[in-house]
């Protein structure tokens, strides 16, 4: 049994500086969450992370990099030996924060590349610059960094993939990463106009079985495809994973709606243990299959739900 979790995925905040119209987490400029945990909170959770010897942790949002603290965190962290992935849209990634990042086990920088033309990224992304974007991928790479790119698709911007995995792979990133449009946040919202169709979606599979088969220079990964395939696995074997909100509170997974710990209120091992236990609940179990049988049940995954086993 592992005594803690082998990975994080820390939501460090719902502000961004973008408005992207297939946000999973809702986030948007001003939406930072009620009760976001400040920089001495963030810090009792850091030692924590380290004293329980978690070896690897993802900074995300929103976008982390308009947390105040975020290179705090970071630094900490990766000071402690631990591993880091940033999730960023890269508007703000510029060569202070790249040089500070390149001091420390930085396993990726990912980087959202929705698009391969001005126009296209900014109706999928408002507020965004493409330009921007692809500066930071390459001061990235010319750090020494290594580059992760993702591809989110709708409706807007499907038609583009071949050319931004060939872009990616121009900037040295070393795994694309990419799957069907998940039906939570901003994206459950705006559905019927981001859905692609059956058939934008069967050339999309195409691209990729066509791109794999071209030297293996940069990973493409796109299984599991779909949000069900991804529950089936945890269902079968839980992730040794934590997810941890803005707020502190940890859920169950991403899709989920259900909410099993309180960093505020417990300790990481005490969350840890409820997090495992929470995948033994029958009410969890059962929400799992029906979101594996109805896509629409996915638009819940934002509405939390208190476990009550997280109150015991």
């Amino acid at each position: 049994t592992l005594r803690a979790p082998l990975f994080i995925s820390w939501q460090l905040t719902r502000n961004c500086d973008l408005a992207c119209v297939h946000c999973c987490t809702e986030s948007a400029p001003g939406k930072r969450l009620p009760g976001e945990l400040d920089a001495d909170e963030a810090r009792r959770l850091v030692r924590e992370i380290i004293n329980a010897e978690v070896p690897y942790v993802m900074l995300c949002g929103g976008e982390p990099l308009v947390v105040p603290h975020f290179l705090l965190i970071a630094e900490m962290l990766g000071n402690a030996g631990v591993q880091l992935k940033i999730e960023t849209n890269g508007q703000r990634l510029d060569a202070e924060i790249v040089e500070r990042l390149a001091r420390l086990p930085v396993r990726s920088v990912q980087i959202s590349l929705d698009a391969d033309s001005e126009e296209v990224y900014r109706r999928q992304r408002p507020g965004g610059s493409l330009a921007k974007a692809h500066a930071a991928c390459r001061a990235v790479r010319a750090a020494g960094l290594p580059l992760e790119v993702t591809f989110a698709p709708t409706r807007i911007n499907i038609d583009q993939i071949d050319a931004v995995i060939e872009r990616a792979r121009g900037f040295g990133a070393f795994r694309f990463n990419t799957g069907k449009l998940m039906r939570i946040g901003t994206a459950a919202r705006l559905w019927n106009k981001l859905e692609p169709s059956a058939e934008q979606y069967q050339r999309m599979l195409e691209v990729l079985r066509r791109q794999q088969a071209i030297e293996a220079s940069m990973e493409l990964c796109y299984v599991p495809f779909t949000i069900e395939e991804g529950l089936q696995r945890s269902l079968g074997e839980p992730p040794a994973t934590m997810l941890v909100l803005p707020d502190g509170r940890v859920k169950v997974a991403a899709a989920l709606p259900h909410i099993c710990a309180d960093l505020r209120r417990q300790t990481l091992m005490q969350a840890w243990d409820a997090y495992r236990s929470a995948w033994r609940v029958p009410e969890v179990l059962d929400e799992v299959c029906r979101a594996m049988d109805d896509a629409a049940l996915h638009s819940r995954a934002n509405r939390w739900k208190v476990l009550t086993l997280a109150t015991a």
